[in-house]
C-alpha cells in the first residue's frame, strides 16, 4: 500500500550518489578494424575523458592513462578529440591541447609542438603518413584562426596549411582512391546549421591542394556531415528543402583523374542529386565536430538515424532504389553513427533504457551493448516514462516538449494535492532535448515533482523553418514556449499553477532568467551558468559564439537597444521569485560574472537568492561532488521555497533573504 506523502517530500532511491557513482559520459566511437573505440567522460575522475578500447572477444580496455584527458578546445565546445588507424591513436589531451600519439603497447608521446594551438577532427591520411586536421591558432592577437593543416607523423612540427581564408572549418575528408579531399567552411555571423559550404580540391604530388571547387551550400543552406562512399560519391546532408535530408554528387570524372582542363561552369555547378526527400531530420545542429548520423556499410547501403516528431528511428538507405526501411530497435534517442561491412556501432537510449553504445549485426539482426552509460538497476515502478507533448503557444502555432508525471511506486499524495512543475529549457538554443532516460530527471519525477522538457521553436528535429523561430526573436520566443507549456498543463490540472519553477542551462539559463524577468508564471528558477547581459556575452565570449547573437537578437552593436531590452539584468525590477544560481569558475563560454551580477542584484532587491560557485569547473559540471551538489542544492532551494519536508537530509545552500 503506498504511503500518502504531499508531493516533494517521497523518499527515491534516486540519489544523486547513486548518479554520480554509477555515471558515464559516452562519446565519440570509431572503429579500426575488428576493434571499437570510444570515449567515456568519468564524473568519478574529476571528469576526465578517457579513451576506450573493445577487442573483438568482448575484453574493454582503457586507452589513454591518468592524467590524459582526451578532449579538445577547438570551438570550446570541442567534439572529435581523437583519431586511429591501424592501432594506434592520436589524441588532444586537454591539459594542454597538444596532439600526442600512442600505441597499445606505449605510453603517449607528444606529436604536435607546444603552442597555443587547439586540433581537432583529425583523419588519418596514410599515402602521405600524416593527419589532416582542424586547427585553431590562438597565439595572435583578436580572433583565433582557424584552418585545416596536414601533421607529418615522422615530424610534428612540421605542419603545413591546406586551406584558410574562412572563419570556421569542419569535416576534412579523403576519397577513397586519396585524391581529393572535402570539407565544410563558412563565415560570420553564420552558425553551422545557417549555412556553410561544402568544397572538393584534388590533392597535388607534394600533398599540397590543387584548385578548390564548391560543390554545395551558401549563407541560407547548411551542409552536414559530408562523406565519400566506397566508390567515390560524395553525399552530405543538406536543409535546402526545410529538412536535412540526403543528397549525393558523383563529381566530374575528369577532375577525379587529375585532368587540367575542366569547365568552369560544371566545376561551379555540380549535379546535386536528393537522395531521400522525407519530413524528417538526417542532420543534427554542430556544435560539436564529429556528430555522425550515418554510416556506409557497402557502396549500396548507409545505415542512418533520422528524427521525426522528436523521436529517433534507425533506417537502411538503398542507395540505388532509394528506399528507405526502418530497423525496429526499441530505441527513441539514435546517434554517433559508424559502421564496417555488417557491423554497425552507434549511441542509443530510450524512455526506459539510458544512454549505451549499441552494436547491430546487419546479417542476423542481433544487437550487442557494448557499454552502458549508467549500470544501475532501478525498478521501472521509480521511472516516469515521457508523454510528447503538443501545445498552443503565440501566434496560433503549437510547440512540442515531453511531459513526466511524479513517479514512486512507494507513494501517492493527497487526493486534493496537484504535483509541483519544473520546466526544463534546454541549452544551445539551437539544440534538442531527447526522451532518452536521463536520471537526473528521474531524481526529480520520482520525489513527487512533474517534469516539462520543452523543444521550444528554436530547437532542431522539426525542421527548418521550426528552427528559424527564434530568428530575432531569443528571449520572446522560447519564453512563451516555456511559459505557456507550464500553463497549458496547469489549465489541464496536470500540475499546480503555484508551483511551478523553471530551470536551464547556458542559453537555457537564458531563457530561465527572462521567463523569471519577463512573465509571471513561475514562482521559482534555477540557472545554471546562464546569461544575464546580452552585451556582455557578446563582448566577452570566444570566436565561435562570437556572431551567433546577430541572428538571434540582432547586429550588434547596431542593435544595441534589443540587446538592453532583452537582458534580464536590465530588468531586475521585474523579477520578483526566488532564483539558485550554479556557475563553474573557468568558464569561458559564460564567464562567472554573468551570474554573479545578478546575484547581487536580487540580494540588493531582498529576495531569496542563492549562488554556487565551482572551482575547476568550465561550461558544464563534469566532476561528480558538483554534479551531486548541484541535484542536491536545487531540490533543497525549492523545498524552501515551495514549503515541503525533505524524505531525507541533503547538503543545504545559503539562501540570502530567507
Amino acid at each position: 500500500m503506498n504511503t500518502i506523502s504531499p508531493y516533494g517530500s517521497w523518499k527515491s532511491p534516486i540519489t544523486s550518489d547513486l548518479i554520480v557513482s554509477g555515471t558515464v559520459g559516452l562519446g565519440q566511437i570509431a572503429i579500426d578494424g575488428d576493434d571499437i573505440y570510444w570515449v567515456e567522460g568519468r564524473p568519478s575522475e574529476a571528469g576526465r575523458s578517457v579513451l576506450v578500447r573493445r577487442t573483438p572477444d568482448g575484453k574493454i580496455t582503457d586507452v589513454t592513462p591518468p592524467p590524459f584527458n582526451v578532449r579538445t578546445r577547438v570551438h570550446e565546445y570541442g567534439g572529435a578529440a581523437f583519431a586511429v588507424s591501424d592501432s594506434v591513436v592520436y589524441f588532444s589531451h586537454f591539459a594542454d591541447q597538444r596532439i600526442y600519439c600512442q600505441t597499445l603497447n606505449s605510453p603517449p608521446e607528444p606529436l604536435t609542438p607546444a603552442a597555443k594551438c587547439c586540433y581537432a577532427d583529425a583523419i588519418v591520411d596514410k599515402p602521405r603518413n600524416r593527419l589532416i586536421c582542424v586547427r585553431e591558432d590562438n597565439a595572435g592577437k583578436g580572433e583565433s584562426v582557424n584552418t585545416i593543416v596536414s601533421i607529418n607523423l615522422d615530424n610534428g612540427e612540421d605542419i603545413q596549411i591546406l586551406t584558410q581564408g574562412n572563419d570556421f572549418y569542419a569535416s576534412p575528408r579523403l576519397s577513397p582512391d586519396g585524391v581529393q579531399l572535402s570539407w565544410i567552411c563558412w563565415n560570420h555571423p553564420n552558425m553551422p546549421w545557417d549555412g556553410t559550404e561544402l568544397w572538393v580540391a584534388e590533392i597535388n604530388a607534394d600533398g599540397s591542394l590543387g584548385e578548390k571547387y564548391l560543390v554545395a551550400g551558401g549563407v541560407d543552406e547548411s551542409i552536414f556531415q559530408p562523406e565519400w562512399s566506397p566508390d567515390g560519391v560524395l553525399y552530405f546532408v543538406s536543409d535546402k528543402s526545410n529538412w536535412w535530408n540526403f543528397y549525393r554528387t558523383p563529381l566530374n570524372p575528369p577532375l577525379a583523374r587529375g585532368e587540367a582542363k575542366i569547365e568552369k561552369s560544371l566545376r561551379e555547378q555540380p549535379e546535386i542529386e536528393p537522395v531521400c526527400e522525407m519530413s524528417a531530420e538526417f542532420g543534427l545542429p554542430q556544435w560539436v565536430f564529429g556528430m555522425s548520423t550515418y554510416a556506409f556499410v557497402s557502396e549500396s547501403k548507409i545505415i542512418c538515424t533520422y528524427t521525426q516528431q522528436g523521436k529517433w528511428h534507425l533506417g537502411s538507405l538503398d542507395l540505388a532504389t532509394k528506399q528507405l526501411t526502418n530497423i525496429e530497435t526499441g530505441y527513441t534517442d539514435i546517434s554517433s553513427v559508424k559502421g564496417r561491412g555488417e557491423t554497425v556501432v552507434f549511441l542509443a537510449g530510450s524512455p526506459i533504457a539510458s544512454t549505451a553504445i549499441v552494436q547491430l549485426n546487419l546479417a542476423t539482426s542481433q544487437r550487442k551493448i557494448l557499454r552502458k552509460s549508467s549500470d544501475l538497476n532501478i525498478d521501472s515502478g521509480y521511472l516516469s516514462v515521457p508523454e510528447p507533448l503538443e501545445f498552443p503557444t503565440e501566434n496560433g502555432l503549437t510547440a512540442f516538449g515531453f511531459f513526466y508525471p511524479p513517479k514512486n511506486q512507494d507513494f501517492a499524495a493527497p487526493e486534493s494535492e496537484k504535483p509541483p512543475l519544473v520546466v526544463k529549457s534546454h541549452g544551445g538554443p539551437t539544440a534538442a532535448t531527447s526522451s532518452s532516460m536521463n536520471l537526473k530527471i528521474q531524481y526529480w519525477t520520482s520525489r513527487g515533482f512533474a517534469v516539462l522538457d520543452v523543444n521550444y521553436g528554436g530547437s532542431t528535429g522539426y525542421g527548418r523553418e521550426y528552427r528559424r523561430r527564434l530568428q530575432d526573436s531569443w528571449g520572446i520566443v522560447d519564453v512563451d514556449d516555456c511559459a505557456n507549456g507550464a500553463k497549458y498543463l496547469a489549465e489541464q490540472g496536470l500540475v499546480d499553477g503555484e508551483r511551478m519553477a523553471i530551470a536551464g542551462g547556458s542559453a537555457g539559463g537564458y531563457t530561465t532568467l527572462c521567463a523569471l524577468t519577463f512573465r509571471d508564471v513561475f514562482k521559482a528558477g534555477a540557472s545554471y551558468y546562464g546569461v544575464s547581459d546580452l552585451e556582455a556575452l557578446t563582448n566577452d565570449t570566444h570566436k565561435f559564439e562570437a556572431r551567433y547573437l546577430d541572428g538571434l537578437i540582432g547586429p550588434y552593436p547596431a542593435r544595441k537597444d534589443l540587446y538592453v531590452a532583452r537582458s534580464p539584468i536590465h530588468a531586475a525590477e521585474g523579477l520578483s521569485c526566488p532564483v539558485i544560481f550554479f556557475q563553474g569558475l573557468e568558464d569561458k563560454v559564460v564567464p562567472p560574472n554573468q551570474a554573479e551580477m545578478m546575484v547581487e542584484i536580487l540580494k540588493a532587491k531582498g529576495l531569496p537568492v542563492a549562488y554556487v560557485a565551482y572551482e575547476g569547473e568550465q561550461h558544464g559540471f563534469r566532476r561528480a561532488e558538483n554534479i551531486k551538489r548541484t541535484l542536491d542544492g536545487e531540490f533543497y532551494f525549492y523545498s524552501r521555497v515551495f514549503g515541503f519536508e525533505l524524505a531525507e537530509p541533503v547538503e543545504p545552500v545559503p539562501i540570502y533573504n530567507l
